[in-house]
């Protein structure tokens, strides 16, 4: 698998910068393209990919956690003056509930998700490219590729959507929390209301799309990572490059995602 090199320098011209824009277009579909290759041949690495969705992604529910709780919270806490203009606090719960289900759930929780684990890949994968542990691995018949990128990239593909469910679940509650602050409703109605608001048809578009997430994530982490070169700096530009590209696609592929759901479920719009 040959891919292009950016340039590397400290004055970088603009035609270097769209250079290495088009080059790191190139080297994701063809890392992506062997990701594709390599996933569906044997041995599997099942432990592998056991032990980094353990790695990866169950010690990130502390972050998010917090995160979901703030989200929830927030989100009421700024809702509940604007509804209170209208006469309209009786929808403060199905709102706070279809917001974090729909958008900010998923997306905050993959982009916390991102700065997290996709940086921490490129610097682990570039410390390896640097140190020439992959070329050690290949000097010795083992596939690098396989072992090391395959199962990463299937473990966050996994384990973000279980994430995001979670992250959905306490920012509900979160809301719970602002809500009885302000408006001191009742339990059991704020659950019924959310329970009428959201429908299978928001939940399901609103999950799915952090697979595609996940995916982007481990990606990209690891192929800044593999493609890693020129030291101690190199690697700490791959875990950087890592987070802002990561980020970036998220955004990008949640845009053509929420038109493609809204495509398939009329009923959301």
């Amino acid at each position: 698998m040959k891919l292009p090199r950016l340039k590397q320098s400290r004055r970088l011209s603009y035609s270097d910068y769209l250079y290495n824009f088009f080059a790191t277009i190139t080297g994701l579909t063809i890392f992506n393209w062997e990701f594709i290759k390599q996933a569906f041949l044997p041995p599997y690495e099942i432990s592998e990919i056991k032990k980094h969705m353990d790695e990866l992604g169950v010690k990130t529910f502390g972050i998010v956690s917090i995160t979901g709780l703030i989200i929830g919270l927030v989100l009421a806490m700024q809702s509940q003056p604007v509804l209170q203009r209208f006469g309209a606090t009786d929808f403060l719960p199905g709102m706070v509930a279809l917001s974090v289900v729909r958008e900010l759930g998923p997306v905050i929780t993959a982009l916390i998700f991102a700065g997290r684990v996709s940086s921490g890949i490129g610097a682990e994968l570039g410390s390896m490219r640097v140190t020439e542990q992959i070329d050690a691995m290949e000097v010795s018949a083992v596939n690098p590729f396989k072992f090391l990128v395959v199962t990463r990239v299937i473990a966050t593909t996994m384990i973000l959507p279980v994430l995001s469910v979670y992250v959905i679940i306490i920012a509900i509650f979160g809301g719970y929390i602002a809500v009885i602050i302000t408006e001191n409703m009742n339990i059991h109605y704020y659950i019924d209301s959310v329970l009428r608001s959201v429908e299978f048809g928001d939940f399901i578009p609103g999950v799915a799309k952090t697979f595609v997430f996940g995916y982007i994530v481990g990606l990209v982490g690891c192929y800044k990572g593999f493609t890693a070169e020129g030291g101690t700096e190199g690697v700490g530009r791959a875990s950087t490059t890592s987070v802002v590209l990561s980020s970036l696609l998220i955004l990008i592929f949640d845009m053509i995602l929420v038109k493609i759901s809204l495509w398939i479920w009329p009923t959301l719009g």
